[in-house]
């Protein structure tokens, strides 16, 4: 259906995890917004989505599978802050001429976070939100099981949660294992996940986990397509 004067075309800052597909759950209920595109930043070299070690090619499945066209900001490995803010605001102010009003964040209680967010968008017309802002972290981790999304811990900070839950599915198990002190979110950068199947899903995107391994402090699950 094409955007309306009631529905405004609405981008979705897109990672792959369990966040951005609550986020995107929740905006495509939103009878105001009018969701045509998921953007991505992926490290060039690796071909991977940035921070979280995903393949593009599980990337550009799950875009397939939530039948959304795909934007993807490419940055170099080491990239500075000032390389990542020039790439991800030429890739959204190319949405803003094309139209797009909104983008969609999937963030929860990181103020720093949001305010950077918001200072990106400044220059452009397009308007930051936060559909899930200020919502108790425990709840929403329960929410997105019972909802029936299936995801998997692809990358886990070792010196805040121990390094055997990475490739771990998570479940109510997977929270249950986590220590008190964690966010279930993985807020504060505890770990991050891929997102294969779930409501928003129009079929579940094939996974199988692969090598685990250590890269700059972090732990890594290579997760493969399956064929």
């Amino acid at each position: 259906m094409d955007p309306t004067p009631e529905r405004t075309r609405t981008l979705v800052s897109w990672s792959g995890g369990k966040d951005s597909s609550l986020a995107l759950h929740r905006v495509l209920a939103d009878p105001s917004a009018h969701v045509d595109g998921l953007l991505t930043t992926v490290t060039d070299e690796y071909e991977r989505i940035s921070m979280h070690g995903v393949r593009v090619a599980l990337l550009e499945a799950q875009a397939r599978a939530l039948a959304l066209p795909l934007r993807v900001a490419r940055i170099p490995r080491g990239c500075t802050n000032d390389v990542y803010e020039s790439v991800s605001r030429d890739a959204l102010a190319a949405y803003a001429a094309e139209g797009g009003r909104r983008v969609v964040f999937g963030d929860l209680f990181l103020e720093d976070v949001r305010a950077y967010r918001e200072r990106l968008l400044a220059p452009l017309p397009l308007a930051p939100e936060f559909p899930l802002w200020g919502e108790d972290t425990h709840a929403l981790a329960h929410r997105f099981v019972a909802l029936g999304f299936r995801a998997v811990l692809v990358c886990v900070d070792p010196r805040q949660i121990d390094a055997s839950l990475c490739g771990r599915e998570y479940d109510e198990t997977l929270l249950a294992d986590l220590p008190p002190s964690t966010d279930p979110c993985g807020e504060n950068g505890e770990f991050h996940t891929f997102v294969h199947d779930g409501p928003i899903f129009r079929a579940p995107v094939e996974v199988t986990r692969g090598e685990v391994v250590e890269r700059d402090g972090f732990v890594f699950c290579d997760l493969l397509p399956t064929t």
